[in-house]
């Protein structure tokens, strides 16, 4: 099998960003291995003999060749326990890192997070450096460093060949689990925390875009463990992009006005109460949280741009649009 002719394995295929950036392979003619736990979810995106049924811890047991290793999957969450995000993002990425030695994988392409970046600070403009690696806001933010220094490691040992880390912001699109869900359920309970009249300016990506730059990256950027931020390059103050949502889904905002020292107060207590109850419930505030939504947090994505050739093709309203269509069908199904 000559190296061209091997499939690219594309772990967390079953998943919301997976699933994209296994459609957006396919669309360019480029062979896919779709891998993840799920097998009615990988029928969806791939064909049968295009699938790999394994969990990560099992992944390196796969005799596979393969051309390059798109590493999606991750347990991405503002609370859960330290061991489930060590066990999926560390202990994840050490076995697809394990699976990209054996089966000779040219390039690794990991997905990490802006989530490093998280502050209680407006940050705008934030290049790829700017990060603090003792960051330890929460267990998440954690784990995606942690992941990150273990394959910066790996690829400077020679243990893979070469290695391109994407950090990309706030995914929105059809098929959205997370952010859209999310602050719609905050909205109908208790309205969303509003901090200094919503002013402060956030950065979402279409998730296309992110298939579209991990499409790149298998051949573009620095092989040497270069770094990409990657949003839409369209920052919006939060109150507008919140009420262009809710307008969408046919309702009316409503707010939660709030002070940002007395929130993070009452999220910093919030969070100790339910580190130490029994089944560790979210807290229905997190410091991580408030970092997102009560200050501004915008990404330099010109390295990208330059280096990877990235060019953000699905604007934010075409994202916001198919992300609220796709919601509202559901909901109907449902129904």
């Amino acid at each position: 099998m000559s190296a061209s002719a091997r499939p690219v394995l594309v772990t967390g295929a079953g998943g919301f960003l997976g699933g994209y950036v296994v459609r957006e392979l396919r669309a360019h003619h480029i062979p896919v291995l779709a891998s993840g736990r799920n097998a009615d979810a990988l029928a969806r995106v791939a064909a049968p003999e295009e699938t790999l049924v394994s969990s990560l811890a099992e992944l390196p047991d796969a005799a596979s060749e393969v051309d390059a290793v798109v590493h999606c999957a991750a347990l991405s969450s503002p609370w859960g326990r330290p061991r489930d995000f060590i066990t999926a993002n560390v202990e994840g990425t050490a076995a697809a890192l394990r699976f990209a030695e054996k089966s000779g994988a040219r390039r690794f392409v990991f997905v990490s997070s802006p989530s490093v970046y998280a502050a209680a600070r407006d940050r705008i403009g934030i290049r790829e450096e700017e990060v603090d690696p003792g960051n330890r806001l929460n267990d998440y933010i954690r784990s995606k460093l942690a992941a990150e220094a273990l394959l910066r490691e790996a690829q400077r040992t020679g243990r893979i060949r070469e290695l391109v880390i994407l950090r990309p912001r706030g995914l929105i699109g059809a098929g959205d689990p997370s952010l859209v869900p999310r602050l719609l359920a905050v909205h109908r309970r208790i309205g969303v925390p509003l901090f200094d009249d919503g002013r402060n300016l956030v950065d979402v990506t279409a998730v296309e875009n992110v298939a579209s730059a991990l499409r790149l990256a298998l051949s573009e950027g620095d092989p040497a463990g270069g770094v990409y931020n990657i949003s839409n390059g369209e920052p919006r103050p939060f109150r507008e992009l919140l009420e262009g949502l809710l307008y969408r889904l046919g309702e009316t905002a409503r707010f939660r006005r709030l002070s940002r020292r007395g929130a993070w107060t009452l999220a910093a207590a919030l969070e100790g109460i339910c580190r130490v109850l029994p089944a560790r419930p979210e807290p229905p505030l997190t410091r991580y949280t408030l970092s997102t939504i009560a200050y501004a947090q915008t990404l330099d994505i010109s390295r990208a741009r330059a280096e990877l050739g990235y060019a953000p093709e699905v604007s934010l309203d075409d994202a916001l649009d198919r992300a609220v269509a796709d919601l509202l069908a559901r909901t109907d199904t449902v129904a």
